[in-house]
């Protein structure tokens, strides 16, 4: 016979008040329903592993653990900042992007994430004005709200941070304001919303942060995938105060936790300092691994078939968009990355949505995720093309047009008995878009 069993917080007292005011990530939520096989997953941004050749994995590993004195490292603590010789392959690899730099301008992190954590746990005080993107990485915002910022996040289009409200923003925070910390911005392939900055915008970004004495802080874990057009200059090549994060996780694998931050002297010794006090140094067998992988398999090769993949099922995500999404929705075209990001009307929220979703088989996560209030961006939400096969793709797309469909069949009858006034052209696409449904639905009970 079961009973009930009641769990009391017997220490929530003790909790220091930043802890009551941090939030789950919802990609974090979503892993246990997007691992179910009746589940399509579009929510968690993974890269697909699979792809990644076997023989790659063991010549790294093997390489890394063979010879006694690799062994012997690897096994071993490491320096606080990274063995030297695997911050020399980032430099390599930063070189490929236009970054001239030393190891001794490059600190390693267990993933990008700690990265963020320790710029916060450095530069952070209760209070202090931090400026990003909004939407942006929900990661970012959890490193950053346990140390009680004021995060101000500014509208982007298709060209990335729009520098106008920056601008207006920074007259309303005003210049030498000792509060105004970092402004924390990802150029290329945005997460979530897969916007790239325009050249134009990245100069002005760095004029306006000279200007009123802010730092940049350039998160580019997407920027070698790129699927269209060409390679966009690193805000770090055009000022070097700019702090730049990188990661392995999108091109080679995240279960090896290693990213990386190059930056100026003066932020690295405070962040090597913090570091410190979280973990006293980064896996020495993860930062083996990885330098094999980059100096003894054929990566570049791999990362074409990464490159490959990824545009096929980018493309069948932006073709399904375009065949069910109803007219109301709209959705930006990344030329990279591993996002997509839908706006509803609205008095959709995606949010309250997502139960539906679930139920009708395909996860994605709610734009107010990617908001330090919690609140705005309810009728947006982020799609990810990465992991799933193109069929599976499309498959999620119909099925999760089909939830937004329920969602707007009460703001169409409004539209049609005049109730709400819209413009021709909508009017029109609405009308087109019912009647093609309709259509479907009646070929699909025929063939039944």
């Amino acid at each position: 016979m079961q009973t009930a069993h009641i769990v009391f917080d017997e220490i929530g007292g003790k909790n220091a008040t930043r802890v009551t005011k941090m939030r789950s990530s919802k990609v974090r939520d979503l892993f246990s329903a997007a691992v179910r096989p009746d589940i399509i997953s579009l929510s968690g941004g993974m890269p697909d592993v699979s792809l990644l050749p076997a023989a790659s994995i063991r010549t790294a590993t093997r390489n890394a653990l063979d010879d006694d004195a690799e062994r012997a490292v690897a096994l071993q603590y490491g320096a606080t900042n990274g063995h030297v010789a695997t911050r020399q392959v980032v430099c390599d690899l930063m070189r490929d992007l236009g970054v001239r730099c030393k190891p001794d301008d490059v600190l390693l992190t267990s993933g990008a994430q700690e990265a963020l954590d320790l710029i916060a746990k450095c530069f952070i005080d209760p209070g202090d004005i931090i400026l990003a993107e909004g939407p942006t990485y929900l990661g970012a915002l959890q490193a950053f709200s346990a140390y009680e910022p004021d995060v101000r996040c500014i509208d982007f289009d298709d060209d990335g941070m729009r520098m106008d409200l920056l601008e207006a923003e920074l007259e309303r925070i005003g210049k030498g304001n000792p509060r105004l910390k970092f402004c924390y911005v990802i150029p290329n392939f945005q997460n979530p919303g897969g916007v790239t900055m325009a050249p134009e915008r990245r100069k002005r970004l760095l004029e306006l942060s000279r200007e009123y004495g802010f730092l940049v802080l350039e998160d580019d874990p997407y920027g070698r995938l790129r699927y269209d057009g060409g390679h966009m200059i690193p805000l770090k090549v055009l000022d070097d105060r700019v702090v730049y994060l990188g990661t392995v996780s999108k091109v080679f694998a995240p279960g090896l936790r290693l990213g990386w931050m190059v930056a100026p002297a003066d932020v690295l010794s405070r962040v090597n300092l913090v570091k410190q006090g979280a973990d006293l140094c980064g896996s020495s067998l993860d930062q083996a691994v990885v330098r094999h992988y980059f100096t003894d398999t054929p990566w570049e090769r791999t990362l074409q078939t990464f490159i490959k993949t990824y545009r096929v099922r980018r493309d069948a995500m932006l073709a399904a968009l375009e065949e069910h999404f109803p007219p109301e929705a709209r959705w930006t075209r990344p030329e990279g990355g591993f996002f997509v990001w839908v706006t509803l009307p609205e008095y959709v929220d995606t949010d309250s949505m997502l139960g539906a979703a679930l139920e009708a088989g395909v996860t994605y996560v709610p734009g107010n995720s990617f908001f330090p209030d919690g609140v705005t961006g309810r009728n947006s939400m982020r799609i990810n093309f990465s992991y799933e096969s193109p069929e599976n793709i499309a498959e999620a797309i119909r099925r999760l047009a089909g939830v937004i469909d329920e969602r707007l069949e009460l703001y169409r009858a409004f539209i049609k008995a005049g109730a709400i006034k819209v413009d021709p052209e909508t009017r029109a696409a609405i009308e087109s878009y019912r009647e093609r449904a309709e259509k479907t639905g009646a070929a699909a009970e025929e063939g039944e």
